[in-house]
C-alpha cells in the first residue's frame, strides 16, 4: 500500500526532481520540518567529509548518525521462508532501507513520492521506546 507524501518539501519551497529521500523519510517518520532534516542532515554530511546539501543523497553511515541522535535505532527485517520482508511486514512507524532507497512507513503503508511498497526491506530504524 501506498500514500503520496512528499514530507513538506514543497511546502517549504523546494522545487524540482532530487534524491532527498533521507530528508523526506525523516521529516515524515519523525514529524518534523521537512527544511529542519535537510539542514541537519546537510551539516552532518559537511561534517562527514561531504559536500553541505543532500540533493544527491547522503551515506547510510551519516544518516543513521542524524537519526540516533534522535532516539532511533536500527534493526534487521523479519525473517521469512518463503519471501523477502516488504513494507507491509512492518508495524508503527518506521524508516525502511530498500535497495539504494529509504522510506517513511506507517502501519505498513509507505509514505513516500513513488510507490516503492514492493521493493524488499533490509532492515528498519525504529524510534527508542521509552
Amino acid at each position: 500500500m501506498f500514500n503520496y507524501n512528499d514530507g513538506g518539501r514543497e511546502d517549504a519551497g523546494y522545487k524540482g526532481k532530487t534524491r532527498d529521500c533521507t530528508v523526506r523519510a525523516m521529516a515524515i517518520a519523525l514529524k518534523l520540518p521537512y527544511k529542519q532534516c535537510y539542514e541537519e542532515l546537510a551539516q552532518a554530511n559537511k561534517e562527514a567529509g561531504g559536500k553541505k546539501s543532500v540533493r544527491g543523497g547522503v551515506t547510510i553511515k551519516v544518516f543513521e548518525a542524524v537519526l540516533n541522535k534522535h532516539g532511533w535505532y536500527w534493526e534487521a527485517a523479519p525473517k521469512f521462508r518463503s519471501r523477502k520482508a516488504r513494507a507491509r511486514d512492518t508495524y508503527g512507524t518506521v524508516i525502511a532501507r530498500q535497495a539504494r532507497h529509504v522510506v517513511a512507513v506507517r502501519k505498513g503503508i509507505v509514505q513516500d513520492v513513488f510507490n516503492s511498497s514492493g521493493k524488499m526491506v533490509y532492515g528498519i530504524w525504529r524510534k527508542k521506546q521509552k
